[in-house]
């Protein structure tokens, strides 16, 4: 049942395009006013975006946007107010290159340096971009780009404190995933969980557990697995962590020739499936059982199924690795042509290693979460990005609640002009010792606004998608990845 009514397809291209820009000011505590209705009062906390916010240099575009410099906005709300502030990440190459005036670095995603071939062949530097997530981790912020180190920033002028080594926990250009999860208290206080690979003909994961409070390392553990491992998302449970190696392929010549980018060498394997590596957080020893055929980027939870002892995944599954070959325009991309990911279900049997799968959503989704106080358990409900029509792929214009349990469905749309980024859901805070019920606190979105060129935040009751603000932002940001919340 779908509570709210679809929004069929009909976007405009150059609406959509015209997101893919520079982010050409840096603002300092800008006071922001809701253009309609008003910021809740009791929403107190801090909204950080990432994402790519520099997509051309010296008249030269980047391949495809997740090359672009890291630029972190954070919108501060308290007492019915919110204040805007944005930065560049001050990375090691975006200091070099905004010196030079051109790309200096390749991209991973296919960007080459100005000179053809011959100047990119046997570069191999990998151009920590930090702009993938930013999370708050004891006192400091950190901007993550998951083949790289995180930089450190200050939680509130968002300026650039330098490389973070976790207090030695990282070596010098150890990898540090830019997707982790956070676990509201299964071991007692929360943690922030997240891994670093090694990739290779194996492939090391190294999963590590920090206190979100002060930021120690709790717990740390090695698995090394047969493969190449492709792995920017995983799930936790209280007792498991839940990788998925898609079956993909990496052929590096191209890259080490300079005729690609090194994400660009990746391929699926036709015919064969992935495989789930099931990791304990105690010290036993991996499952590993077989995977459903697809490609995927991101999970929505995990939980253990105490009825039937299951350990459920929830995940966005692509028939395929969706790519931009050397030669498009990312502009221009046909989505048609493109995979649509679509919310599957599998029900693992770890003893029998036998797995049931179930479509959740067939509508083209990303960015999928759930309430973060049920990270890791059985949650009812999940907030979605979404397309504008029901099959097929598009942009994503719309914004679902999903119940799990029922199947019922809302939808906020942002069509035909507005075209939405990850949502955030931020749960109401417990009052007078009552629990708040799962849906009861707000989602706020990032919209590109392509009437007036520029972004808005908007801001939806979460229980069933009203809207209850709208911020136009005095800022101009392309579309994002991921982003966080932080209470005061």
């Amino acid at each position: 049942m779908t509570v709210a009514p679809s929004v069929a397809s009909g976007y405009d291209r150059a609406d959509w395009a015209s997101a893919f820009r520079n982010v050409g000011v840096e603002l300092d505590g800008v006071e922001l006013t809701a253009s309609r209705g008003t910021i809740p009062p009791e929403l107190g906390g801090t909204l950080y975006r990432n994402g790519p916010g520099r997509l051309e240099r010296g008249g030269q575009w980047v391949h495809h946007p997740f090359d672009g410099d890291g630029m972190i906005a954070a919108l501060r709300f308290a007492g019915g107010k919110a204040v805007l502030r944005n930065r560049f990440v001050r990375t090691e190459g975006w200091l070099a290159e905004e010196q030079a005036g051109r790309f200096v670095y390749r991209g991973v995603f296919g960007t080459q340096k100005p000179g053809g071939v011959a100047a990119n062949a046997f570069d191999l530097r990998l151009k920590n971009i930090a702009n993938t997530h930013v999370v708050r981790l004891g006192d400091q912020l950190l901007a993550l780009w998951e083949a790289a180190e995180p930089h450190a920033l200050d939680p509130d002028t968002l300026e650039t404190e330098g490389i973070s080594l976790l207090g030695g926990v990282l070596k010098k250009g150890e990898a540090f995933s830019a997707h982790p999860r956070f676990d509201p208290g299964h071991h007692g206080d929360s943690r922030m969980v997240t891994f670093g690979v090694k990739t290779g003909p194996s492939s090391t994961v190294r999963l590590m557990e920090f206190s979100c409070a002060d930021g120690r390392l709790l717990s740390e553990r090695r698995d090394s697995f047969k493969g190449f491992a492709f792995l920017h998302d995983f799930a936790i449970t209280p007792n498991w962590a839940v990788f998925l190696q898609n079956a993909v392929s990496f052929n590096p010549l191209p890259f080490v020739l300079g005729q690609k980018g090194a994400a660009q060498c990746l391929a699926s394997k036709p015919g064969e499936a992935g495989q789930f590596w099931l990791v304990p957080r105690a010290k036993a020893k991996p499952v590993l059982v077989p995977a459903p055929e697809g490609f995927v980027f991101h999970h929505l939870n995990a939980f253990e199924d105490g009825a039937t002892g299951e350990l459920v995944v929830d995940s966005i599954f692509y028939d395929d690795f969706p790519s931009i070959g050397p030669e498009t325009d990312f502009r221009e991309i046909d989505f048609d042509t493109i995979p649509a990911g679509r919310l599957q279900r599998c029900r693992i049997d770890t003893a029998t290693a036998a797995v049931a799968v179930e479509v959740l959503e067939e509508r083209c989704c990303e960015f999928a979460m759930v309430n973060p106080t049920r990270q890791g358990l059985d949650a009812r409900y999940a907030w979605m990005a979404v397309a504008g029509r029901e099959r097929g792929n598009d942009p994503l214009q719309a914004i679902e609640k999903l119940d799990l349990h029922t199947g019922q469905r809302h939808v906020w749309s942002a069509a035909p002009r507005g075209f939405v980024s990850e949502p955030v859901m931020v749960p109401r805070s417990a009052t007078g010792g009552a629990a708040p019920a799962e849906d009861d606190g707000w989602v706020l979105v990032p919209v590109w606004n392509g009437a007036r060129c520029a972004s808005d935040l908007v801001i939806l009751n979460a229980s069933d998608l009203s809207e209850q603000a709208v911020l136009e932002l005095p800022l101009a940001i392309p579309y994002g990845l991921h982003g966080s919340w932080a209470a005061h």
